[in-house]
């Protein structure tokens, strides 16, 4: 059986009474690819929040392969292993995606040393295999600026990956993409996922439909059901607080 690689158990955030989280409870596997899904309000920033250190429970536990994230900073959880990604890309503008990506697979080096300093032959052929799977070696050596805002995403996914996190988070990876990106990041992140325990937060369904596996749905900070894509899609509660009428017939 898998060990267990995050473990929230009845975790609650309140901000000035109002609770974000309310007595929620979530654990996935080792090696899982976990899609959340819920309407907007439904607790998915906060929950992240609290797995990477932003926000501390006012009740609750929040575990990741068994060591209680309570009280450890930002930096101290994402050294145990623990990789996000935001909605917006978050990459170095002026570097190349090669820069960016040499800069992410050793953090102990300034951004000065990174580009004058040569880098060792293990993480130089760490960060063509990246550009490779991300879709950009072919414009590994342009200002990460001139980059499509796909591009983008996938060079922040390749500089979280290039960090060797156990469990990377993905918040709304497909937020204003191209058909053709979508289905791209879609084909990357099952490519990860051979490798990487994930969690992806999404609203897209139709990407959502592409890459899920065990989806579990949130609402009112709490969990409202979980199961594979067909099951969530055609659960009442869920048509009636998430999906909407239409997805009955899907």
């Amino acid at each position: 059986m898998s060990a267990k690689i995050l473990d929230i158990e009845n975790v609650t955030v309140s901000f000035d009474g109002f609770k974000a989280l309310n007595n929620l409870n979530f654990s996935m596997d080792e090696g899982e690819l976990r899609v959340i899904i819920g309407p907007n309000g439904a607790g998915k920033t906060t929950f992240l929040d609290v797995i990477t250190g932003k926000v501390q429970p006012t009740e609750g536990k929040a575990r990741f392969k068994g060591k209680d994230l309570s009280k450890r900073s930002e930096h101290e959880i994402s050294r145990l292993g623990i990789g996000r990604k935001f909605q917006t890309p978050r990459v170095y503008l002026n570097l190349t995606p090669r820069e960016n990506l040499e800069l992410s697979c050793n953090r102990s080096k300034n951004v000065f040393a990174t580009l004058f300093q040569k880098l060792p032959s293990a993480e130089r052929r760490t960060v063509g295999g990246l550009l490779e799977t991300i879709g950009l070696a072919t414009k590994a050596d342009i200002p990460a600026a001139l980059l499509s805002h796909g591009e983008k995403q996938w060079l922040e996914i390749g500089m979280l990956v290039a960090q060797s996190p156990d469990l990377l988070l993905v918040d709304e990876p497909v937020a204003g993409l191209t058909d053709e990106e979508t289905a791209k990041t879609g084909e990357l992140l099952l490519s990860l996922a051979q490798s990487h325990s994930i969690v992806v937060i999404e609203h897209d369904m139709e990407f959502v439909r592409q890459i899920a596996r065990q989806v579990t749905v949130l609402h009112e900070g709490s969990v409202l059901c979980e199961g594979t894509m067909g099951e969530v899609q055609n659960d009442p509660r869920v048509i009636e607080v998430y999906l909407g009428a239409q997805e009955e017939a899907v």
